[in-house]
């Protein structure tokens, strides 16, 4: 009882000192807005292009505003050596990082939510299967966050956590089938697409918003809850090895 009391103030005291602050609300409704927007009216085909484009707009939310966050939150307090105090609460450690991830695995989740409510104003969504939208978007989140946990435990600095980011997150957005189907890749590029978890959401999310999935809805969601499972390991792991050892 007592560590999950922990785990709820350690995720708490994240809210109120990351997530919810001015700057980040302001940036975690802006940034989907813009990327609707720019998505959606230069795709120039009208409004029956937005369920073409929702999925990638979904993905590509949640994508950015769980990696962006996590990179601050956890190098930030590692650098100002906090994080060092957290390793001493009574708590395993890995209760501990599910706290301070489950912060941003929320943004990244309302964050989808943003493309969602502006779509149901300007397209009809009444085929969308919701029952598996919603899993398929806690679990691009969850993935996010644990890449961005990855690469944030890799690092030292917050400049260094985005600048590493960035070199995953932009191959994503063409490679994962967001907005471009992967069978239009290059031959020699294919492969790199199934190398990265949003590939699985993202199918989930254009089979479920629009029936165009390339792979059964079932693999799709073991794959990446497997990578979810691998990227939290292979965090856990690099933290024992750089931050406590």
């Amino acid at each position: 009882m007592k560590r999950w009391i922990a785990f709820w103030n350690i995720m708490l005291k994240d809210m109120h000192a990351y997530y919810l602050k001015p700057p980040n609300i302001s940036w975690g409704l802006m940034f989907p807005v813009a990327w609707t927007g720019m998505f959606f009216i230069k795709s120039g085909s009208g409004l029956e292009s937005i369920l073409t484009l929702l999925p990638g707009v979904i993905a590509i939310s949640v994508l950015f505003g769980t990696t962006s966050m996590l990179a601050v939150t956890v190098t930030f307090e590692k650098k100002n050596r906090s994080f060092e105090r957290l390793l001493l609460a009574p708590i395993p450690l890995e209760l501990l990082m599910l706290a301070k991830t489950s912060g941003a695995i929320l943004f990244g989740v309302a964050n989808a939510s943003v493309p969602i409510l502006l779509a149901l104003f300007l397209s009809d969504l009444s085929q969308v299967a919701w029952i598996a939208v919603l899993p398929a978007i806690i679990l691009i989140a969850i993935a996010s966050t644990f890449l961005g946990l990855f690469i944030a435990v890799s690092v030292s600095e917050v400049f260094e956590a985005q600048t590493f980011s960035n070199f995953f997150r932009f191959p994503m957005i063409f490679l994962c089938g967001l907005f471009f189907p992967i069978h239009s890749l290059p031959t020699f590029l294919r492969p790199l697409s199934y190398l990265f978890p949003l590939t699985y959401g993202a199918d989930i999310l254009h089979g479920t918003i629009r029936g165009k999935n390339i792979m059964p809805l079932g693999l799709d969601f073991s794959i990446i809850t497997v990578f979810c499972i691998v990227l939290f390991y292979a965090s856990l792991r690099n933290i024992h090895r750089k931050w406590i050892a």
